[in-house]
């Protein structure tokens, strides 16, 4: 993938929020605008440069095509989208649908395969009194997003067995829940029969 920094990220998403074409006035009213007029121009230079936004006759951008391919195009997968992303930053699940456009349970589905795959790390961080989950990109996660270079994305497919393995570890715990409940030994060893019969069908 053609390498992105965060302040290019902002600039690209910034456009792509303006159906693909911004100005000065954009500019000015975003948060881009922290970061310095110098630092903002060194980054539009670097971007036209790589051919990721033109300049138009009065004076406002267009992202490019070759740009949307990156992370905004309907011929990426969600599950690549999200790790090029976390290549550039981590990010919670709001930032990350906000980003690619997405909806929320196709993103949060995505995310959970992804990282019982071990591909992503999720970690509570607490930001202004709230627990915010934050996701970021495990090395693992960096090898298979570079395979889709070379292999292309219908190529690779992801290990379902950690995810069947997680499965199983959550019925042998529900498992010795049972067993301590206060019911009749007859109804523990029904449930706890087909809690079994689940478990041994997993293991398929």
């Amino acid at each position: 993938m053609r390498k992105l920094g965060t302040i290019d990220l902002e600039v690209l998403q910034l456009a792509m929020n303006e159906n693909g074409t911004f100005d000065e006035t954009h500019l000015e009213n975003s948060n881009l605008k922290r970061h310095g007029v110098g630092k903002i121009l060194d980054t539009l230079a670097s971007l036209k440069d790589r051919k990721f936004i033109s300049m138009n006759q009065n004076g406002s951008f267009t992202i490019t095509n070759l740009a949307k391919e990156i992370l905004w195009s309907s011929k990426i997968p969600t599950w690549a989208k999200i790790l090029r992303l976390l290549q550039i930053k981590s990010c919670d699940l709001q930032q990350i649908i906000e980003t690619i456009d997405n909806s929320e349970e196709n993103v949060f589905n995505e995310l959970e395969q992804l990282r019982k795959n071990q591909l992503v790390l999720m970690s509570p961080q607490r930001q202004d009194d709230k627990i915010i989950k934050v996701y970021e990109i495990l090395p693992e996660g960096i090898q298979v997003i570079d395979k889709t270079e070379t292999q292309g994305f219908e190529n690779i497919k992801f290990d379902k067995s950690k995810s069947s393995g997680e499965k199983l570890e959550t019925i042998e715990e529900i498992i010795n829940e049972v067993k301590n409940m206060s019911c009749s030994d007859n109804e523990k060893n029904n449930i706890i029969e087909k809690l079994n019969l689940l478990k041994n069908n997993l293991k398929i």
